[in-house]
């Protein structure tokens, strides 16, 4: 029988929290709390959002084979005259999708149906909303193969969508545990695939806000994509083993182990950008006192490729004061400057080398 998603809640006869899964939940639940507390030793939460989500949004489009280097995603785009791959400028339209989420959740506390709508829009730059026309099937990259029919009409893809935004917002629906609901979810919004395009994409943001408006996290910084790109294949498995044999087992144990392993590499990644900062300040208060700034320190640590219009924007001051700090600052050695294009960058190498470790 072919499968096809029905509303949420889960039918109450299938037991999600297992014995493994609950074993898994403790685990998963203990490095996230360990997550959420790093967070807060950050002392500007625009140093891990902006860099971290630019990791995520290049990671997240990578599982979709959209790829694009460290070198363009890290020069700011809202400088005139900045040129970009395709690749990159589709990585740059994932930040703004997920960053228009953020500020929607963390107003509300909700994501509602608009909000995702608005989110797609952000990311593939149109406004084609939900799928109207039939004849959308996901299918074996390497065979060809239809392995899935995603729902074919505008109203049952409505109907589902408007369901699981319920699902979402209204705790009385379910009393699972958040990180279960939250693969519930994803499983959900993958399987409804509401979208012409950018299907995987917005169901890895959805992921992320829900942990928010949950109060999992304070902002977003857990990304599961590296997770989802190491395990793919997997992954798609997994997805499919639900749809095919109602295994809920097998699905929440792959997202729980994600959900964990993520936790603590973003913990380890954390606590060395907190490492960082301390001893840049250090430095530059004993080298360079008479340049120092929260302002400044924050800037190096926000744009790990920075330049003289980042500097002047940042600190409010002049183009020749800006120059002459960060001439000082490649003096001292905490920059290192390198021409690209028609623009000259001001690369933070410790920081920078931390992110370049991560596509390994």
């Amino acid at each position: 029988m072919t499968y096809q998603p029905t509303h949420l809640p889960v039918d109450q006869e299938t037991q999600l929290e297992t014995q493994a899964v609950l074993k898994q939940l403790a685990r998963a639940h203990r490095h996230l709390a360990e997550l959420k507390g790093i967070v807060r030793s950050i002392p500007n939460e625009a140093i891990l959002v902006s860099t971290l989500a630019l990791q995520e949004a290049k990671d997240s489009s990578e599982v979709e084979n959209i790829v694009t280097t460290h070198d363009e995603l890290f020069r700011d785009d809202n400088i005139a005259g900045s040129t970009y791959s395709l690749g990159a400028k589709e990585v740059k339209s994932y930040v703004a999708a997920l960053n228009l989420g953020f500020k929607t959740v963390k107003a509300t506390g909700l994501l509602r149906l608009q909000d995702i709508l608005d989110m797609q829009q952000a990311l593939e730059e149109n406004r084609a909303g939900f799928r109207k026309l039939p004849g959308t099937e996901l299918k074996n990259m390497h065979t060809g193969e239809v392995i899935y029919t995603p729902p074919q009409t505008p109203e049952i893809v409505e109907s589902l969508m408007a369901n699981l935004v319920t699902y979402i917002n209204d705790s009385n629906l379910s009393d699972n545990d958040p990180l279960v609901k939250m693969a519930v979810i994803h499983f959900q919004f993958e399987s409804i695939h509401p979208f012409y395009d950018g299907n995987g994409r917005t169901g890895r943001i959805i992921n992320i806000l829900y942990l928010v408006a949950q109060q999992l996290l304070d902002i977003p910084v857990l990304y599961l994509s590296r997770y989802i790109i190491r395990n793919k294949s997997q992954y798609y498995q997994r997805l499919q083993a639900v749809r095919n044999h109602q295994d809920w087992e097998g699905w929440l144990l792959y997202m729980l182990s994600a959900i964990e392993e993520t936790s603590r590499e973003t913990t380890r990644l954390i606590e060395q950008i907190r490492d960082q900062m301390q001893s840049v300040k250090h430095r530059i208060r004993d080298e360079l006192p008479k340049i120092y700034s929260q302002d400044l320190l924050n800037n190096l640590f926000c744009h790990p490729y920075t330049k003289i219009e980042f500097i002047e924007r940042d600190l409010g001051v002049s183009r020749q004061t800006a120059t002459k700090y960060l001439d000082l600052l490649c003096k001292k050695g905490f920059l290192r400057k390198q021409k690209m294009g028609r623009n000259n960058y001001y690369i933070n190498e410790p920081l920078a080398t931390l992110f370049f470790a991560l596509g390994r």
